[in-house]
């Protein structure tokens, strides 16, 4: 199915599978090689020592042939640099389709949290390796990152710092962990619609009004990427709103 994936994928035995600054950077050189040969683009990535987060979009029905490239190709290179042999990865990659919109925002932030969930690092920028450092121009962005969504859908380094600063979504997070697929099964959720969040703000007369609203909304099952379309607002001021409503 040609679309939007996060594909993860562990070392074998949860064995480190990035030794050295060297290793990453072969890794990204063989991932932007596949992607140009493949026709996919990266927006997100997160490389940890024993296993990848990325955030990928096919453009063709070729996502088995893509990642048998990419794993096969470092595996050699991993074996024949430190001399071993056999499997490297756990076994096939695993893959979720992306459905909706909301999930795509909520996954670069979640993906982006691993080194801090990890404990890694304190907070997002500090480490290396994953693409929020290419977001906020601070190194040269990998070669098939510059077609990201990050990059075409907040065109200001500031914006896209704020975007991923509040990108997770803590419902939606939640959801992603308890599924087996990022399929929205709720059926709440199948009720939920753009003409009916529309009718919800309006009659609404002030910016009090406004802010209650969202957060009934919220409540409702509506995401904030959803509320944010619907009032012509950025992601990010969403969520803003909401944590200034719950401190309240």
């Amino acid at each position: 199915m040609v679309g939007y994936y996060h594909i993860v994928n562990r070392g074998v035995e949860q064995r480190v599978v990035y030794k050295e600054e060297e290793d990453f950077k072969t890794f990204l050189d063989m991932l932007c090689t596949a992607c140009k040969l493949y026709g996919v683009r990266l927006h997100g990535y997160a490389l940890m020592s024993n296993h990848y987060h990325l955030l990928i979009e096919t453009t063709q029905e070729n996502l088995s042939k893509f990642m048998k490239h990419v794993n096969a190709s470092y595996a050699i290179y991993f074996n024949r640099k430190y001399k071993r042999s056999g499997h490297l990865w756990q076994g096939r990659f695993k893959s979720w389709y992306v459905t909706d919109e909301s999930y795509l925002y909520t996954l670069t932030g979640y993906i982006e949290n691993n080194p801090v969930k990890a404990k890694i690092v304190k907070k997002l920028g500090e480490y290396p390796y994953s693409a929020y450092q290419s977001f906020m121009e601070t190194v040269h962005p990998v070669p098939c990152l510059k077609d990201s969504f990050v990059f075409t859908d907040f065109k200001d380094k500031n914006e896209r710092e704020a975007f991923l600063q509040s990108a997770v979504d803590e419902r939606i997070l939640d959801e992603i962990k308890k599924a087996s697929d990022l399929v929205v099964t709720s059926v709440k959720a199948n009720t939920l619609s753009p003409e009916k969040l529309q009718k919800q703000f309006k009659k609404v007369k002030n910016s009090e009004e406004r802010d209650r609203k969202i957060v009934e909304a919220y409540n409702e099952g509506y995401s904030q990427h959803a509320i944010a379309a619907c009032l012509g607002f950025s992601q990010p001021y969403i969520n803003k709103i909401l944590k200034r409503e719950r401190e309240k």
